[in-house]
């Protein structure tokens, strides 16, 4: 008769407990940012207290990957848990390179991560750089789940730069020096608006900085002590650090999972932290990225991870913190890391690939890097015949308008040595993270494991063939 009464009082405390409640989400992913930009991964001249703050206040990775080196792909791969190649989006939308380029977007029939949380009851809100699609109004944020977009729906020297209100052009051309300012206040409000109706929000603030041309207020510009590219990171870190204040002006910071990352590597004037290549290449100078996560009483403060991990990551560890199933009859690449930010866990990935366009380029474990497609790194080139280099995407006072003081080739972010690039080489990137010495002669065995591991990916369907023709023939015009 007790154990009755017990396994009833169980069952009905059971049946009465309601579900925790879900916590909001904010994910800020800045532009072209390096791997070695912030000072909590070692920069000594550019200052970033507040992102400090939140690697202290929180997790800190340091081999966390994007699949591709550049926007949309990584954008797609956040967006959709999936890489790129299978969710159909391998390069860049470009309004200003053809008709191909611009009409280049994520397919519809792909799941969203705000759709999954909108469906869930959140509030979707989204702030800046989109870049998954722009030439039709179904293919912009407000129509692939976020409730309102303020932003440029691709990057922000791509003409004509314009800002969005949903779909509705409302500024042309852009005063950017201005625009991270009315970015955070709009990301600001939305989370006010959202707490204020009770309601858990999803905010994506993907921002301008520190994507060229680089552009900052009047109270940043001058003010680091380390050019226009410390002035950028200034004022990227003063966005965080208004951000982060609001949450705790609001009493919300423990129900608030707070995810910080960049799409790609950097551009010139930036730093990889002493990894080799930069944006656009296949060298982990291209791949690799900051990644920081703070969630008080669930994350502990100051934990660093050194398993790698890939952005399609944050796509299943949101999910799965949010308390939403994950889309079904899909593969997803990504998966739940949130044992990474809070304990000594492995990896959930025995390997990781990057891609190259529409082709698989690399894979990697957690020491070992192979190089199956010759490793590239397209700007090293650039410049290097001494004159200034003049970018056809700069600011010109009439279409972009920005500071002139934009950086040159001769400010490459990452290292430029090492052995000439060939296909099947393999890197020591514990004992070589700057990717100089190839080692394949040497280890044939690990070569062949991570070629048969790449070979099963590679292997698997692309369920967009219909873009396909139109990615080839854009792909030279939209790589940056």
């Amino acid at each position: 008769m007790n154990k009755l009464i017990i396994s009833l009082a169980l069952l009905a405390a059971a049946v009465s407990t309601p579900a925790a409640p879900r916590p909001n989400i904010v994910i800020i992913l800045a532009d072209d940012l390096g791997y070695g930009d912030l000072g909590c991964y070692g920069h000594a001249k550019f200052k970033t207290p507040n992102l400090d703050r939140l690697a202290a206040e929180g997790a800190r990775l340091t081999q966390f990957n994007c699949a591709a080196a550049f926007c949309a792909p990584t954008r797609a791969t956040l967006m959709t848990g999936r890489y790129p190649f299978r969710c159909g989006m391998t390069q860049n939308p470009t309004p200003d390179a053809g008709p191909d380029a611009d009409a280049l977007h994520l397919p519809e029939d792909e799941v969203t991560l705000p759709q999954l949380l909108k469906q869930a009851g959140y509030a979707t809100g989204m702030v800046g750089k989109w870049h998954l699609g722009h030439a039709k109004p179904e293919w912009l944020p407000t129509r692939r789940g976020f409730d309102e977009y303020l932003g440029i729906p691709y990057s922000n020297d791509m003409r004509p730069v314009q800002v969005l209100e949903g779909t509705q052009r409302v500024e042309y051309p852009v005063v950017q020096a201005t625009l991270t300012q009315r970015y955070t206040a709009r990301a600001l409000d939305l989370v006010e608006r959202s707490h204020k109706q009770s309601r858990p929000f999803f905010l994506y603030f993907a921002q301008m900085l520190v994507h060229k041309p680089l552009a900052v207020a009047e109270e940043h510009y001058k003010q680091s002590g380390a050019g226009l590219y410390g002035d950028a990171m200034r004022e990227l870190d003063w966005s965080v650090g208004e951000l982060l204040a609001k949450l705790k002006a609001l009493g919300i910071e423990e129900q608030t999972l707070v995810l910080f990352t960049s799409d790609n590597g950097p551009w010139f004037g930036g730093s990889t932290g002493g990894l080799r290549g930069m944006k656009g290449s296949t060298y982990e100078g291209g791949y690799r990225v900051p990644c920081l996560a703070r969630w008080p009483g669930k994350i502990p403060a100051g934990h660093v991870s050194g398993q790698p991990a890939v952005m399609m990551d944050l796509f299943s560890t949101v999910l799965k913190a949010a308390q939403v199933e994950p889309p079904s009859g899909l593969v997803l690449d990504g998966k739940d890391i949130m044992p990474l930010f809070c304990s000594d866990a492995m990896s959930p990935h025995a390997v990781i690939f990057g891609v190259r366009g529409p082709q698989l380029a690399t894979a990697r474990d957690g020491r070992w890097k192979l190089h199956v497609l010759a490793p590239q790194d397209p700007f090293l080139k650039r410049g290097q015949s001494g004159e200034r280099w003049v970018d056809p995407r700069g600011p010109d006072g009439v279409t972009i308008l920005a500071p002139c003081e934009q950086y040159q080739p001769s400010d490459h972010p990452g290292v430029r040595t090492g052995d000439a690039p060939a296909p099947m080489q393999l890197f020591d990137l514990q004992a070589d993270p700057a990717e100089q010495h190839d080692v394949a002669a040497q280890h044939p065995d690990l070569v062949a494991r991570l070629k048969q591991a790449f070979d099963a990916m590679n292997a698997q369907p692309r369920p967009h063939p219909e873009q396909s023709t139109a990615r080839d023939k854009s792909k030279q015009k939209t790589a940056h």
